[in-house]
């Protein structure tokens, strides 16, 4: 009975890192085709989604499948109940990558101006969400809770670019009357890259239920449920 337990739980990790990487490569292509106003490389993450879904239920049937046939206890219940909530979490991420996608192909984006995504802080926006996904990547695989911890601090830092690229999307706007809907777009965008961070957010506190048993999901002040996109 152990040795198969083991081996649910090894294909369930494998299954998660695998997702991780796919969610992480829809997010990294999704910058890159607004960097880029590249609409085939967008449609083709808008086409990935439905890889992004599927994967999620079959991740989701075999963690239910696990807990169902072997009823396990202590902390590889935690690991079931904690990836399964990291399953819940990529797709969620993964959604935002999709919409971000979408923007690029229903503007028919051309290549933005150059001064405004310096403004924008745009690459850091983007940079910092995926260095957050990735350190909380690390964290799992080597089940290090501080490097899960400070996760936190760093969605501060997405919080505070994403005021100011609303405040700069406003002056701007004001300045070139014939981009307001750009940047409403570009509004938009920068929203759901901030509430990536906050499922990125989740991520941690799962890591750190996994590894510790310690439950941390009221420990930030209560905010409002990111609303379906």
């Amino acid at each position: 009975m152990v040795k198969f337990v083991e081996k649910e739980l090894l294909t369930i990790q494998q299954e998660i890192r695998e997702m991780w990487t796919l969610v992480h490569q829809q997010l990294s292509d999704a910058y890159a085709s607004v960097l880029s106003a590249d609409m085939g490389l967008a449609t083709k993450v808008v086409s990935r989604e439905k890889r992004v879904n599927a994967f999620e239920l079959k991740i989701d049937s075999d963690i239910e499948d696990f807990i169902a046939l072997y009823n396990p206890v202590a902390v590889d219940l935690r690991f079931a109940l904690a990836m399964l909530k990291i399953n819940n979490n990529l797709e969620r991420i993964g959604d935002y990558a999709k919409s971000i996608a979408r923007f690029v192909i229903r503007m028919e984006l051309q290549p933005l101006d150059p001064e405004l995504v310096e403004r924008l802080q745009l690459p850091k926006m983007y940079e910092t969400v995926l260095a957050m996904l990735d350190t909380t990547h690390e964290a799992l695989n080597n089940r290090d809770i501080a490097q899960a911890k400070s996760v936190f601090e760093t969605d501060e830092t997405l919080d505070t670019l994403n005021q100011q690229a609303i405040d700069t999307l406003a002056d701007y706007a004001t300045h070139h009357p014939d981009a307001i809907r750009l940047c409403l777009e570009l509004t938009s965008m920068f929203r759901k890259l901030e509430r990536a961070g906050d499922h990125i957010n989740n991520l941690a506190e799962e890591t750190v239920f996994y590894i510790d048993a310690e439950v941390l999901k009221h420990r930030r002040a209560q905010r409002p449920e990111p609303e379906a996109e």
